[in-house]
């Protein structure tokens, strides 16, 4: 297995950004991360990056794509089992991302408004030819998913602790449980320290 190798974080975006030009048409791309790693904002440094090599490039959210409350916190607020099984919908997210952009190239930003607890009412989009989209959030990694390149900002429990808001402590637990759920990203990137992150590509 190949050793991390230290990178600056402009070189890790430019890494990223050209493995996914390479991918051809629609493509979709998993940024795997802990919300406390930021995978959002990461996943749209990226799509910036592809925009401006001439690439069109799309984010979405996971956190846009979670259940409904009565579903959540059926058990209580603050359970790492239902946090791992139960808060994201990912059928949902294979249903109206996934398979009708590789499909068709037409997907769905938002399904799920988790503070409002409701439906997002968002509207089906058309993406531009070749549209890379990256999908970013917890625990996208070992559920089946039908992503073209898969990247994973992993970050030590410790790391996890200090960097997770107190009421979410819970989660931590669930994330470390998971841990890319048995499969190997394409790109691992050591990211305790995103000032000075390190990179394992396969």
């Amino acid at each position: 297995m190949p050793a991390f190798t230290a990178i600056t974080p402009a070189g890790l975006i430019d890494l990223v950004a050209e493995r996914a030009t390479g991918l051809p048409g629609y493509a979709v791309i998993a940024v795997d991360g802990a919300d406390a790693a930021e995978p959002v904002s990461f996943a749209r440094t990226v799509a910036e990056r592809l925009r401006t090599g001439g690439r069109a490039a799309e984010v979405v959210s996971l956190h846009d794509f979670v259940r409904p409350a009565s579903v959540r916190l059926e058990y209580d607020r603050e359970s790492e089992f239902s946090y791992r099984t139960a808060w994201f919908d990912y059928e949902g997210l294979t249903r109206e991302v996934l398979t009708p952009l590789h499909r068709d190239g037409r997907w769905l930003p938002a399904l799920w408004d988790e503070s409002a607890d409701r439906s997002a009412r968002a509207r089906i989009r058309t993406a531009a030819a070749g549209t890379v989209l990256l999908v970013a959030g917890p625990m996208l990694l070992g559920r089946g998913l039908a992503f073209d390149l898969t990247v994973s900002l992993r970050m030590s429990e410790a790391a996890l602790r200090r960097r997770t808001a107190p009421e979410d402590g819970f989660t931590v637990t669930a994330l470390s449980e998971h841990r890319n759920g048995g499969d190997e990203p394409d790109i691992v990137v050591a990211w305790d320290h995103p000032d000075r992150p390190a990179v394992r590509a396969n």
